[in-house]
């Protein structure tokens, strides 16, 4: 089930809403446990089959969980049942990822013709597999203890982040299910709603509707090479869906769950305003950013090693992170090249400290000139991150850097000018990218909504959606932060109706994938 579907909208968010707050006046511990059956209720709606799957591998890591809790801790069986957990969750994601992949891998080196059916990859799998393998460590290191299931299923399929995140940790979700809202129902209520609603009018209208422009470029690009203008455009206009793709799913999680009273963490802020490519990780997918860091990259040693070493963990850690996306040679390259952008990054202060000018730069251009050049690398990952293969990919990038020539909109071409740029040699291209001003429209105008204008962690800041604080937010009320008034409800009917409008027909969510 969508959160964009008319079925979640018009039927089980209003019963599944109903139910808690009815329950919740008598017994929370019943309010949880009918959010935790409504919840495999949305995960069974994609394929029932799979519910078995999991609550097979919830049941395994609570049992896991428990008992390294209640084991002596610096037993050796203790770190052998982490160890033992942790392998059979990869074990299990890589079966459903991965297994395909490396059968054809192999094949392809080997020349072998070894044979394996096609495997449905669970929806979500990568998120609940990684929540539960941060609650497993967290039970090792003592942060947390759960002793009854009712609460760690919620924990675990809690619909408004199972399926794309954010990645949850027991300590800063269980509390919440334990106590009630302190009077805040009608606050929560009103904000979460219009939260939710802006986050669908981004991704109904804002990604929805540049969409095919980008599908345009990695559909032709896969038969023939694309040209300059092209390419820019296909690829700024993926850059901008995946942006409002995301950034819309993550403002419905949060205001989904404020519904419920529950916090969840920020995970989208403003990534295209970032200084460099290291706060562009602090800003993007930031609890997955947040996995990576506790549960891989410090164990790898993190920055408390020599810096050939450090660089490495660097290196890897986006590397794994690249392949937890998908089992593609593209998100491998695409893991890689941000690995190799932090490392250079990470070696540009370190020089610019040594030259006596300090980690950043200070003056506002230079600043600007940060925030420019990390967005166009940016541009270009994601273009590995979109592609079907490293093929597709390799011509976008060569038609990016103008290898693959350069061709003018066919418009141009009739008249004097166009007789005259013709008669230079100037080539034209029907392609349907540069067919009217509407591409550069759209792309210009998501530029501006993206860098130029406060997002909804900042607007929504004074009735603290979520758990922790967007950056960026003023001490001081401002004109454009939401509150409950006549305005801003006119604003909320306008943005939903244009939401639920442009709902055509069912439209997923690129992390859905993942």
């Amino acid at each position: 089930m969508l959160f964009n579907s008319y079925e979640f909208l018009f039927l089980y968010l209003p019963a599944v809403l109903a139910g808690f707050h009815g329950l919740v006046r008598y017994r929370r511990d019943f309010a949880i446990a009918w959010l935790g059956l409504a919840s495999l209720f949305f995960y069974g709606w994609w394929n029932p089959a799979y519910v078995l799957l999991l609550l097979a591998s919830i049941g395994f890591n609570f049992l896991a969980g428990r008992r390294i809790s209640l084991m002596p801790e610096r037993s050796g069986a203790r770190k052998g049942l982490l160890a033992g957990a942790i392998a059979a969750d990869l074990a299990l994601l890589g079966y459903y990822k991965y297994a395909n992949f490396f059968v054809r891998a192999v094949n392809d080196l080997a020349g072998t013709h070894w044979g394996l059916e096609e495997i449905v990859l669970p929806l979500g799998i990568s998120f609940f597999t990684f929540t539960q393998i941060a609650f497993l460590v967290d039970a090792y290191r003592g942060r947390a203890r759960e002793y009854r299931f009712a609460p760690y299923l919620l924990f675990v399929t809690y619909f408004p982040h199972l399926i794309a995140g954010p990645i949850l940790h027991h300590g800063e979700m269980m509390p919440q299910f334990s106590k009630d809202q302190g009077g805040r129902i009608a606050d929560d209520f009103a904000a979460g709603f219009t939260l939710f609603l802006f986050g669908l009018f981004k991704k109904t209208v804002l990604a929805d509707g540049i969409a095919p422009h980008a599908q345009q470029l990695f559909t032709a690009a896969q038969s023939q090479p694309p040209m300059f203008l092209e390419s820019w455009i296909g690829a700024l206009a993926y850059t901008f869906q995946l942006y409002f793709d995301f950034s819309g799913y993550s403002d419905m999680a949060i205001g989904l769950s404020l519904l419920f009273g529950i916090r969840l963490p920020i995970n989208f802020d403003s990534p295209y305003k970032a200084a460099d490519i290291a706060d562009f990780w602090r800003r993007w997918h930031m609890t997955l950013s947040r996995f990576l860091r506790d549960y891989l990259y410090i164990p790898l040693g993190g920055n408390r090693c020599p810096a050939w070493r450090h660089s490495l963990n660097l290196f890897l850690t986006m590397l794994l992170g690249g392949f937890w996306h998908g089992a593609n040679w593209t998100y491998l390259a695409w893991g890689a090249l941000h690995g190799a952008y932090l490392v250079i990054n990470h070696d540009w202060r370190v020089l610019r400290v040594r030259l006596g000018f300090g980690a950043d730069p200070v003056s506002r251009p230079a600043r600007w000139a940060g925030r420019l050049l990390t967005f166009l690398a940016v541009v270009f990952g994601w273009v590995l991150f979109r592609a079907d293969s490293l093929a597709t990919a390799g011509n976008i990038l060569r038609g990016m850097l103008g290898l693959n020539g350069l061709a003018l909109p066919a418009g141009l071409k009739h008249g004097p000018l166009g007789e005259r740029l013709a008669a230079e040699g100037w080539t034209f291209s029907e392609s349907p990218l540069l067919h009217g001003a509407g591409p550069a429209l759209w792309i210009a105008a998501l530029l501006l909504v993206s860098m130029g204008m406060p997002n909804t962690n900042e607007i929504f800041a004074r009735f603290r959606p979520s758990l922790n604080m967007a950056r960026g937010v003023p001490p001081e009320a401002r004109f454009w932060q939401w509150r409950p008034a006549p305005a801003w409800a006119l604003l909320s009917v306008v943005v939903g109706v244009a939401a639920v409008c442009s709902i055509s027909e069912l439209s997923e969510f690129i992390y859905f994938q993942f």
